[in-house]
Parts: C-alpha cells; structure tokens; sequence
C-alpha cells in the first residue's frame, strides 16, 4: 500500500515536469530547462543506484551474519564471499555515479 503511494507519487510528479518542458518556450530558455533535467537524471541516476546498493549490501550482510550464527566454523569462508559479493554490489553504485557524471555537461 505504502509503495503504491510512492509510486503515484513519483508518476504526477514526472508529469508535471514533462508539462513544464513542454510548454517552454524556445531559444535561451529551452537551455536552461535542459540543464535542470540533465540535473534530475543525473540526481536519479545517483540516488536509485545508492538506494538499490544500500538494500543489496543490507541484504548480504544480513545473510551472511545469519549464516555465521548457524555456522561459526564456516564464518572465514562466508565472510570472503560477504566481501567479494559487496564489492560487486558497490561497482553498481560507481556505474551510477559514472552515469551521473556523463549525464551533466
């Protein structure tokens, strides 16, 4: 219930912004409307990745605890794997922030 809140949310909001750039009027303007949604994407790009890898990494970590709660003897080899899985997790937050660099001019 709470996500479909957010998700219509985040929809009229998009819309709105889409009506804003579409009834700008051309020339020096169009410009600056096109650097404030260079901007956004760039602020989205970000944000979801940080957002999504947050969870991620939350979600192994947590995985991994439980595990070496279950299983001490195994806790070296769970935890190099926590490692490397977390790693892998973070690369997706530098993608995003590749993105969000690219997208700005």
């Amino acid at each position: 219930m709470q996500m479909r809140k957010v998700l219509s949310f985040l929809s009229v909001a998009v819309v709105s912004l889409m009506a804003t750039a579409a009834f700008a009027e051309g020339g020096e303007a169009g410009a600056v409307v096109d650097v404030g949604w260079r901007a956004l994407g760039a602020g989205l790009a970000i944000g979801l990745a940080a957002f999504g890898c947050g969870i991620g990494q939350g979600t192994a970590v947590n995985g991994a605890l439980t595990g070496i709660a279950r299983n001490p003897g195994a806790g070296s080899k769970i935890f190099t794997q926590m490692i490397l899985g977390l790693a892998l997790i973070e690369s997706l937050a530098i993608y995003g922030l590749i993105v969000a660099l690219l997208v700005m001019p």
